[in-house]
């Protein structure tokens, strides 16, 4: 990590930051975890979501729920929104509707069955240590919590392709059998994915017994994007310091990652972070250049850290493969040296075939190339080269090091 020295005692500049001025009123504006007032272009997505849940007012239990999309088009806060819709109505009528939100991307809380059953427990009054009682127990521990009184639970799961993959497919079996053992109490399981093919490659008992209802949220285009941008940057920001052309290139940014609005609010945030660190008065379309470089190289780093086990073997077998020889590399290459590296780490290797999955998974977002290249009688494979700017390799090693214990 690069320090700035400076002969300034560091308390002194503290204070300077402390009176210094501004361009923000308020960040939590740009910010993914806001819910604002107003969801624009997503009257027809939330008048669905209502369709499907308005009978818990009258507790009645709805079909579980699956929403669907890209990042950045508006699940998650379109979701909170009306839920929180949902619970408003209910306190004020004095219906008992719980709703229950978890992120299953988050470590330690939902990348086990046990761990992610036991944070519910949590959230019920129930305590249960993180680990050492049987999944069983663990289970009549939380069905004892949660049926206790007569209410209807609405359990939003997000990114529930995340936990499918770090806790596999039976989980969501057993969550859509929870029902069966309950008296008093009914949950309702609403799942967010940014993977459309999610539900497709479940086991196909799992999937006939979830009885759900499917919603898929289309990508924002550039104009609405703009539109979603000035809305927030007029109550994060002090008015005209956002310079022309600033908010066009954030949504011409945004727009060609698939109308990702998420990515575009990120950009004009960290870009308004740039722009007070340097002490300009305005908020420039350079400043947007520099944030864009900064998301980019952020993001490698969250995906390289949050992804499972395997996926961390497959891609540190690319980069110690790219040390010892040129690119492009080949899959049976990768494979081999992946093999070596689950019999350092004591992890059974998955068969290759799975390892080219997860090679087209990586292409995917964008950490490297996968170009499918034909060897005539020979068949087909992958020509593989890293993707990730020069620069950033030497944390992505870091951090697959400590991460495998490879260090």
């Amino acid at each position: 990590m690069e320090i700035l020295m400076t002969d300034e005692p560091i308390g002194s500049y503290f204070e300077k930051f402390i009176n210094k001025d501004s361009i923000f009123v308020d960040k939590k504006y740009l910010q993914s975890t806001y819910t604002p007032t107003t969801i624009l272009h997503r009257d027809e997505q939330i008048k669905a979501i209502a369709d499907i849940l308005a009978p818990v007012l009258k507790l009645e239990r709805p079909s579980n729920l699956f929403v669907y999309g890209k990042t950045g088009t508006g699940k998650t806060v379109t979701v909170h929104y009306t839920t929180n819709e949902i619970s408003k109505v209910a306190q004020k009528y004095n219906k008992p509707v719980k709703v229950c939100y978890l992120n299953c991307k988050l470590k330690k809380i939902a990348d086990t069955e046990y761990r992610l059953i036991a944070h519910i427990s949590r959230m019920f009054g129930k305590a249960i240590p993180p680990t050492g009682l049987p999944t069983d127990e663990v289970y009549n521990i939380f069905y004892k919590a949660i049926d206790s009184t007569r209410q209807i639970i609405l359990l939003v799961l997000d990114e529930i392709d995340q936990l499918i993959k770090k806790a596999g497919d039976e989980i969501l079996y057993n969550l859509t059998r929870i029902n069966e053992q309950l008296t008093n109490a009914q949950v309702c399981l609403i799942g967010i994915s940014n993977d459309l093919l999610f539900i497709d490659n479940i086991d196909p008992r799992i999937k006939s017994s979830l009885s759900e209802e499917e919603l898929v949220f289309p990508p924002y285009n550039a104009i609405q994007i703009q539109e979603i941008l000035l809305s927030r940057a007029k109550k994060a920001f002090k008015p005209g310091v956002v310079a022309q052309g600033v908010i066009e290139k954030c949504a011409a940014y945004a727009a060609r990652e698939h109308g990702d609005a998420r990515r575009a609010l990120d950009l004009l945030r960290v870009a308004g972070e740039i722009a007070d660190r340097e002490g300009s008065g305005k908020i420039l379309i350079s400043h947007i250049d520099k944030a864009e470089r900064k998301i980019e190289r952020d993001r490698v780093l969250d995906i390289v850290s949050t992804y499972p086990r395997q996926f961390q073997l497959v891609l540190y077998a690319i980069m110690m493969l790219r040390k010892s020889q040129r690119e492009p590399l080949y899959t049976g290459e990768i494979y081999e040296v992946y093999k070596g590296l689950c019999k350092r780490v004591s992890v059974s290797p998955l068969t290759q075939r799975r390892v080219s999955d997860i090679l087209g998974e990586l292409d995917m977002l964008g950490l490297i190339n996968a170009k499918v290249i034909s060897k005539g009688r020979y068949g087909r494979t992958r020509e593989i080269s890293l993707s990730v700017p020069d620069s950033t390799i030497p944390k992505i090693e870091g951090i697959l090091e400590s991460a495998l214990h490879l260090s």
